[in-house]
């Protein structure tokens, strides 16, 4: 029986991951909530996106990667030989640092997906989905006169948006987001922040930021990396005004960084 936290979306146990001897994540237990977006924050190489490409198991697409310990969804151990990581990427969506939409039309961008997971049964449940997931991503009234036009052709911000509006199009439970905003302007920043909020309501929103502000206006929970170490996990208001562990504080205030 594993011992995975049952009522909590994503549960990690003793999570250790190695780059050949590169000892990357040390033994990081987290409990992730449904319905909230928490923000993983720390210095640059301190983990945080190594621990999120465990959730939807990216890691396992990188040779000289060894993942250890206990991942659970939805109580369900992910590493299961039963799993397939095709199919695990479906329910737990990812969006890059860098938008990367594929040379296609908007509309296959988000259509694709959908297809190749049999998700629509026609054409007009298909043209449904993309307008929909378009929708979410507050990109339908900028776009829909032109979806057959290349998603490379959009500017940055909007790019970023069709790769969310791409990663919500399979209805996914769970979506990890690695620092999406760190490649766009303020405004653009902005929208994106919006869409996290949004998004939050409905299903369980994992960001990795380098930005304290961020995360502060968008998370409800935030974990604190430091060295590959979990330092400190729990409310975000609390880690922010009142942390428990003096390298957060000196995180938080500038000291260590």
């Amino acid at each position: 029986m594993n011992n995975c936290s049952q009522g909590t979306k994503v549960t990690a146990r003793n999570v250790n991951v190695w780059y050949g001897d590169n000892h990357a994540i040390k033994d990081v237990s987290v409990d992730i909530s449904d319905r909230m977006v928490t923000a993983f924050i720390g210095p640059s190489g301190c983990g945080k996106s190594t621990f999120l490409r465990c959730l939807n198991r990216m890691n396992d697409t990188i040779p000289t990667c060894r993942v250890e310990g206990e991942l659970c969804l939805d109580g369900e151990d992910i590493h299961d030989a039963r799993v397939d990581p095709v199919e695990l990427r479906a329910r737990v969506g990812m969006v890059f640092q860098k938008p990367n939409p594929f040379p296609k039309s908007i509309y296959e961008n988000v259509a694709y997906g959908p297809r190749i997971h049999g998700l629509a049964r026609s054409r007009a449940e298909l043209d449904e989905i993309v307008e929909k997931s378009l929708r979410r991503a507050a990109l339908w009234d900028e776009v829909k006169d032109r979806l057959q036009a290349p998603g490379t052709g959009l500017s940055g911000g909007q790019q970023q948006r069709l790769c969310i509006a791409r990663a919500v199009a399979t209805g996914p439970e769970v979506l990890l987001m690695d620092e999406p905003a760190s490649a766009l302007d303020p405004i653009a920043t902005a929208q994106i922040e919006e869409l996290i909020d949004e998004l939050g309501r409905s299903i369980a929103v994992v960001i990795v930021t380098h930005s304290m502000q961020q995360a502060a206006r968008v998370s409800q929970r935030t974990a604190f990396f430091h060295l590959g170490n979990l330092v400190e996990y729990g409310e975000t208001d609390q880690i922010f005004t009142n942390p428990a562990d003096s390298r957060t504080e000196a995180y938080i205030t500038g000291r260590i960084g």
